[in-house]
């Protein structure tokens, strides 16, 4: 072979080999493992190309609230004609966000002309802050009808969100659409307002205060720290009834601020989001009322557990503190073994996704209005099962952490709310406090 034909020959093979490397950068870009395909399964429109920067940031939960059921009074109308601007609390930061409006109750599709996403200039207000203000945009309209029953996430879009920042999430409906798919006792004061003030910056407008949250039920942000999401799936112990309102002390709060200072700290530990799905009431194996929507309010526990959890965006953890419910508003006594085979059940559900469970034991509640030694016995045979291990691939004791020591059926005083049900603000940081960090390492076991 001559000089001038091994040149040649060797350009030609550069010359492939550059071809090549080009086309397996691409379609690695292409697909990162980063890619958003949420929308298509909850039946938006392809998403025009984001604003938000390329980046190789995961998206995680910032905040969640679940769906519970039809707001009453909205069956007719819907809120039409009115703002209605939600106050959520962020427990992890990002440089964008996305956000998710459910229509799970309608009855008739719901249309949105104009939606928006704030950071709160403060707490306790309508307020946002100017610069911030962001259209929030659906397959890249402005405009977005959801289908009675669906779901939609909005595009994403660049905005710098704090970890521990009150987001303002408001939508505007000009059509009558009802009834309302909301989530009460949120223990924290949105608003609405009349007409589209839906990027007003001023909040004085705002003078129609709620303790719901109404449409939206996730904020996710693109974040370049966290590695995954843990999902808190319980009833109204971990949706933080008779805590202080504005104040984010449900414990699910408490245990993200833990993690989060643990990892300023520099310990060990996965850099994971917190968000809640907790519904007061809630029950594993019972839904609650029909209600007039195909999806009964108030979902059991096992079947509510793929849209709450396993949709939620690189979910890693799941904490699940279900079962008192099943208990206490069984108006015959409840079979124990039913009760721990339908936890059993969202364990099974979560391995098949590669989600780790960590499981509490039921709380007591000696003293609430509804208990009986019958129902204890119950409990207290629950728990046992749940302490053996053969249930969960990780326990969290709730109930030796707030149970008094000198009667263990009972709260002890300082962790009770005063109902003998629901913990105080102590109770509830005394929980997540109980919470062994490590136990957020590590993948799904081979077997229980």
């Amino acid at each position: 072979m001559t000089r001038r034909h091994g040149f040649a020959l060797l350009t030609a093979i550069v010359a492939v080999i550059v071809a090549l490397s080009t086309a397996i950068y691409v379609s690695v870009a292409a697909d990162s493992g980063t890619t958003d395909r949420t929308s298509e399964l909850s039946g938006a429109r392809p998403g025009h190309p984001s604003a938000a920067p390329a980046s190789t940031s995961l998206w995680v939960g910032a905040w969640s609230a679940a769906p519970v059921g039809a707001e009453p009074g909205t069956a007719t109308d819907g809120l039409a004609g009115r703002s209605l601007r939600n106050v959520v609390h962020s427990g992890v930061g990002g440089t964008s966000a996305r956000v998710t409006l459910s229509n799970l109750y309608g009855r008739s599709a719901l249309t949105i002309t104009h939606a928006s996403l704030a950071l709160a200039s403060g707490t306790g207000t309508a307020a946002a802050v100017a610069d911030t203000m962001r259209r929030l945009t659906f397959g890249g309209s402005t405009t977005v009808v959801v289908a009675a029953g669906a779901q939609v996430l909005s595009d994403a879009v660049a905005l710098t969100v704090p970890a521990g920042a009150d987001l303002l999430v408001t939508t505007y409906s000009p059509v009558p659409a009802g009834p309302v798919t909301y989530h009460p006792t949120a223990r924290q004061i949105s608003y609405a307002a009349d007409g589209d003030l839906t990027e007003d910056v001023t909040g004085t407008a705002y003078t129609q205060p709620t303790d719901h949250w109404r449409y939206v039920t996730a904020v996710d942000v693109l974040s370049h720290g966290a590695e995954g999401t843990v999902v808190a799936f319980g009833d109204s112990l971990t949706d933080g009834k008779n805590s202080t309102l504005n104040a984010n002390h449900r414990w699910p709060d408490y245990l993200s601020r833990r993690l989060s200072e643990a990892l300023a700290e520099g310990r060990g530990l996965p850099r994971y989001s917190v968000v809640n799905a907790g519904i007061g009431g809630n029950q594993v194996l019972k839904n609650g009322p029909a209600g007039q929507a195909p999806t009964p309010e108030n979902q059991a526990g096992v079947d509510r557990f793929t849209r709450d959890v396993l949709d939620r965006p690189n979910v890693k953890v799941v904490v699940i503190d279900l079962g008192i419910n099943d208990i206490g508003r069984n108006k015959k006594l409840a079979d124990p073994k039913a009760i721990v085979a339908g936890l059993r059940t969202l364990v099974h559900q979560a391995h098949t996704h590669g989600i780790k469970v960590i499981g509490a034991t039921l709380m007591p509640s000696g003293g609430h209005r509804g208990w009986t030694e019958a129902r204890e016995e119950v409990r207290e045979q629950v728990n046992a099962e749940i302490r053996k291990g053969r249930v969960y691939d990780e326990v969290v004791d709730f109930d030796k952490a707030v149970r008094d020591p000198y009667d263990p059926r009972k709260f002890r005083a300082v962790y009770d709310s005063g109902d003998h049900l629901h913990p105080s603000d102590k109770g509830y940081e005394r929980m997540a406090q109980y919470f062994d960090l490590n136990a957020l390492k590590g993948s799904v076991p081979a077997q229980l």
